[in-house]
């Protein structure tokens, strides 16, 4: 009888019995998808950038919040971009969570960003600019493509 509880164990050491968390939270992994220096090395080097802080009430980021990361040793601020999480259906759903690193006033620290970025992103980042104080303007203008 115990050697049967021992082997059901041992089976089912590769399986993962709860879900996978794909929300913004403290200590979520993301990947930068700008051109800055800081970006690139932390994601060339396999060290991507982790969540310290989600600025909104919830504590859950959602598209187009405002995070503070933990990058090479240095605490940067960042929007969220593209996530992995379930969206409403106007919103597409990303492979990974994608953040562009800005700077305190709201500019960004890089001069392109590599992805496709949300559609719904632009109304949403016009309205915290008006809201905040933050200009995200140029956060939209160095965008390439929209999704």
């Amino acid at each position: 009888m115990a050697l049967c509880g021992s082997k059901i164990n041992v089976m089912s050491r590769g399986f993962h019995t709860t879900p996978v968390a794909q929300e913004i939270r403290k200590m979520a992994r993301l990947r930068v998808v700008d051109n800055s220096e800081i970006g690139k090395s932390a994601m060339l080097e396999g060290k991507p950038p982790r969540c310290i802080h989600v600025y909104n009430k919830r504590g859950v980021g959602f598209l187009g919040d405002k995070v503070l990361l933990a990058i090479k040793g240095e605490k940067k601020k960042a929007i969220l971009v593209g996530l992995k999480q379930n969206q409403s259906p106007r919103i597409p759903k990303f492979d990974s969570n994608n953040v562009v690193l800005i700077n305190d006033e709201g500019t960004p620290l890089g001069t392109r960003i590599h992805v496709p970025i949300p559609h719904i992103l632009r109304t949403l980042l016009q309205e915290k600019t008006q809201t905040k104080g933050a200009d995200y303007t140029k956060l939209l203008a160095i965008a390439s493509r929209y999704v």
